[in-house]
């Protein structure tokens, strides 16, 4: 029990690891879709624990909820740097995302498994990432629409800031 607790507590540290290299700017701008996500994820828990759609055999503390390393870990990090490299291009976040929900309910849910820190219960593996699926469109809507509304400067990464030209041009 002790080194599956070592490694859970290691897979929630280790990502953040990886922050000073995303920068500042990056961490700023991609916090409010990741955040809301994460609070999400958090209601989400509650509601698959109570409803018995996965059981996580323990917690690192008790009473508190035991997706939380997985949550504020490698989610919170990950979304931010796939932001990071995809965003603008919704076609390679959809495709990013698909391959590294592909591998945590492939590979990822089998070492979980194996080390017994969780198990689904009434979902299916397709089920899972099909929600998986659903909350990462729901996460780039979030902050696309963040973006437009509370920032104004949505501008997708590949396509070049276009000059609006006077509708009435004064020649001399």
């Amino acid at each position: 029990m002790k080194k599956r607790n070592l490694l859970i507590l290691l897979m929630a540290l280790l990502p953040w690891l990886s922050l000073p290299f995303i920068g500042s700017k990056t961490f700023k701008r991609f916090l409010p879709g990741t955040f809301f996500m994460s609070i999400y994820l958090l209601v989400e828990g509650s509601v698959a624990e109570k409803r018995n759609w996965w059981s996580f055999s323990s917690s690192l503390k008790p009473n508190v909820l035991a997706e939380l390393p997985l949550i504020f870990g490698p989610f919170f990090i990950g979304s931010l740097w796939i932001f990071k490299f995809t965003y603008g291009k919704f076609m390679s976040y959809f495709v990013t995302n698909l391959i590294v929900d592909a591998f945590f309910t492939i590979v990822m849910l089998n070492w979980f498994k194996k080390i017994k820190y969780v198990t689904l219960r009434k979902f299916t593996r397709l089920q899972l990432s099909l929600l998986f699926l659903v909350k990462s469109i729901s996460m780039y809507g979030f902050q696309f629409l963040y973006e437009k509304v509370f920032s104004g400067r949505f501008k997708p990464d590949h396509q070049p800031e276009r000059v609006q030209k006077p509708l009435f041009a004064v020649k001399r």
